[in-house]
């Protein structure tokens, strides 16, 4: 088993998808020694999630290293306050400030920038289109798995994205984060500003918004680099 004090890792999946997604990431972190736990959002309210993803962090014993893919980046935001959080990592992900919602950022985007293709609300829940999954979501995956990812998509709460932060842990906790250069949902330009107001390590990887997924190696080193710094700093 991992020393290390840092060893206990939380993974904060996204919109669209479930906590399954880190599947290669967990198993390459837990072969390494570290305790990982997935939280599954219900994705109905930033505040809901972040009540979610806290019950996960109190579970574990000692420090937690707290990770989150896109819509998770808001969501460790908010719930990176807890206590036993030492260090936040995000994968591509929003990094929002104070009274900042995914809604502010996405209109922040640059316009010149692809747009994530998603489709009017239905009965206050948000799909991507299907038919522009593979592309904007999952360009570097398999035709299959990106199919199947686009046909088990979870349905996204319109309140998710609305919800608004209340103090962003980044400006307490050490932060590290992952820029895809070859994102078409969240514009890497987007990613590189949020990094660096939030004072993170940063790491560019090409690849898709889907990093996680067709990457985990590097994601996992990444997430090990700042279980490392927190245990030195211990």
């Amino acid at each position: 088993m991992n020393a290390n004090p840092a060893a206990n890792i939380v993974l904060v999946h996204a919109g669209f998808v479930d906590g399954s997604g880190w599947r290669a990431v967990y198993d390459l972190l837990t072969q390494d020694g570290y305790h990982v736990a997935v939280v599954q959002n219900p994705t109905l309210s930033l505040e809901g999630d972040a009540a979610a993803t806290r019950l996960i962090i109190d579970a574990q014993h000692g420090p937690v290293v707290l990770v989150g893919h896109s819509y998770g980046g808001a969501v460790i935001t908010e719930a990176g306050t807890d206590q036993n959080v030492a260090a936040l990592v995000y994968i591509c992900a929003f990094a929002p400030d104070k009274d900042e919602s995914v809604n502010t950022l996405l209109a922040g985007f640059p316009p010149d920038a692809p747009q994530p293709p998603i489709l009017p609300p239905r009965d206050g829940f948000l799909f991507l289109d299907r038919d522009k999954f593979h592309a904007s979501f999952a360009a570097d995956l398999p035709a299959g798995l990106a199919a199947f990812m686009a046909d088990s998509q979870v349905p996204w709460g319109v309140d998710a994205l609305g919800g608004q932060v209340t103090d962003p842990a980044w400006r307490a906790k050490p932060s590290w984060y992952m820029v895809t250069a070859e994102d078409r949902m969240i514009p890497p330009a987007a990613q590189r500003t949020m990094s660096q107001r939030a004072g993170s390590t940063v790491v560019e990887v090409a690849g898709s918004h889907s990093i996680y997924v067709s990457q985990p190696a590097a994601v996992a080193a990444l997430i090990k680099q700042a279980a490392s710094a927190v245990a030195a700093r211990r």
